[in-house]
């Protein structure tokens, strides 16, 4: 575990990485909870293309569930209706950054 350490970000002391470990099991935990198979597939899915928005959504279902509002399990088409209705908040805060960093991927737009 040393040697992982030293590699790792110096300012990261260990217990905050066991303290961020602990928030995922957590959150993880929440999810499973909450989440059927199907909605549990897709998120994950959607957290490989845009880690952000799935990030958003989790955080919106590990709210609702905080606060007793999800009546049992969330299929894949509520999942969707969470994810519509989290694009829709996030939109107008990210599209300003959605798109610098998609100048910055893109090889086509060097030339610009």
């Amino acid at each position: 575990g040393e040697i992982r350490a030293e590699h790792g970000d110096p300012s990261a002391d260990p217990s905050q990485q066991e303290a961020k470990q602990r928030e995922a099991e957590i959150r993880n935990t929440i999810l499973a909870q909450v989440l059927d198979q199907a909605a549990r597939a897709r998120l994950s899915n959607l957290a490989l293309v845009k880690p952000d928005k799935a990030k958003a959504v989790e955080n919106y279902l590990i709210q609702m569930a905080r606060f007793g509002q999800l009546a049992g399990k969330v299929s894949e088409q509520g999942l969707i209706e969470i994810l519509e209705k989290v694009s829709q908040q996030t939109e107008k805060k990210t599209t300003v950054k959605f798109n610098r960093r998609k100048v910055l991927d893109s090889d086509e737009e060097d030339d610009y």
